[in-house]
């Protein structure tokens, strides 16, 4: 796939929203058909409805199947031949099903393997069928794998996944297991491995309560499931490290330090992600058979029609979409014939102890509380006497 140029399907999304202007503003800069050839599931009559209303001069060439998908050119695939009304910046169910047939006939295309990756453009719930569940889920149950797919959200400094997503607040302290957690950090250990090529990759994992004053936590998981978690799957070589109290951790900066972050739930994540992102962020559905990616971004139907949207999420996603294509294929050439193991790796406890949580200590003499790095020099491995050996 290295020399290929990677075919992009992309859904139209809300067809009230920004889709079209972000698609339309990207794709102005000559380099992205460079990069990448792009298929537009959605409407040519809608596309240059929206070309008009924003004065572009965008060209576009209109497609049957993505088949037919040339190099060189913006193409928009017809998904469905009906007039669709337009208001720009108003919910409404046409819309909604518009965006809709868009995704589903998308999805039909990637069982086929009509493209190497798909960016989805933001659709809207309110105009949606009741008991829709987003994109996410509805891609989700279209695959039906039985494997529960890892929403991260990542930018140029951090990579933040989700332990759940979309669950009530009284919800998530039961649906957090021991297994759960082993799963989901296994989960984001494969991604980052697979998806974003890295090696070894560190994961920092969050605590689920927050920290009393004395610097307790305020629950029992922590001890009783998320650091049993972590400690079984040590001795599977998985860097993963916490739990850590999430203000503290975002506040001074830890995150830098790690290839990943496990939030237990979505405000505990997206809420820190949103205040450090500079509008590169994007989201990635880890786990699924297709290469998928979103902007971090809404409809934005108070901004729709009037050129003002910012382009930048939606590039990243699809800069993230054609890298992560061609990491999976190089993960998957790799280790198809593995060479066998000509040696065993040394390893040491040296970033257990450079990432341990300090534990208080109470000072029975004076009654008060001393904060001291636990030793781990018992459960060091001596280098110098295996050199020996």
């Amino acid at each position: 796939m290295e020399d290929k140029k990677i075919r992009v399907a992309i859904t139209q999304g809300d067809t009230n929203g920004i889709g079209y202007e972000l698609i339309f503003k990207t794709f102005a800069d000559p380099g992205m058909l460079e990069l990448c050839t792009p298929i537009i599931y959605g409407s040519p009559k809608i596309a240059t409805y929206h070309r008009n209303a924003l004065d572009m001069q965008a060209s576009f060439t209109i497609i049957g199947k993505a088949e037919d998908a040339r190099e060189g050119k913006v193409n928009v695939l017809t998904t469905f031949d009906e007039d669709v009304k337009v208001e720009l910046g108003h919910p409404a169910k046409e819309a909604g099903a518009a965006a809709m047939k868009a995704l589903n006939k998308a999805l039909a295309d990637s069982k086929t393997g009509c493209y190497d990756a798909l960016v989805t453009l933001p659709m809207n719930k309110q105009s949606m069928e009741e008991g829709f569940k987003g994109q996410t889920k509805h891609i989700e149950d279209t695959f039906a794998d039985g494997k529960k797919p890892l929403t991260i959200f990542a930018n140029d400094t951090m990579r933040v996944a989700l332990a759940t997503t979309h669950m009530a607040v009284k919800d998530i302290a039961p649906a957090i297991s021991k297994e759960f957690v082993e799963e989901r950090i296994k989960a984001f250990h494969t991604s980052l491995k697979r998806d974003f090529r890295l090696s070894n990759p560190r994961i920092a994992v969050l605590a689920l309560n927050p920290q009393t004053i004395d610097g307790n936590s305020a629950g029992a998981e922590e001890t009783d499931v998320i650091a049993p978690a972590i400690k079984t799957l040590e001795g599977q070589k998985i860097q993963a490290f916490g739990p850590y109290a999430a203000d503290e951790f975002f506040g001074n900066g830890s995150y830098e330090l790690f290839d990943g972050v496990l939030a237990m739930y979505d405000d505990q994540g997206i809420a820190p992600f949103r205040t450090l992102d500079l509008g590169d962020g994007y989201c990635f559905t880890a786990g699924l058979p297709v290469v998928r990616t979103s902007p971090a971004t809404m409809p934005a139907f108070n901004t729709a029609g009037k050129g003002t949207a910012d382009e930048a999420s939606f590039r990243h996603a699809i800069y993230a979409a054609i890298d992560i294509a061609r990491n999976r294929c190089m993960f998957d050439e790799a280790i198809k014939n593995p060479l066998p193991k000509l040696y065993h790796e040394k390893r040491d406890d040296s970033e257990k102890v450079r990432f341990a949580i300090p534990k208080k200590h109470e000072n029975k003499q004076d009654g008060k509380t001393e904060v001291k790095q636990e030793s781990k020099q018992e459960g060091k491995t001596n280098a110098a006497a295996e050199d020996k050996q």
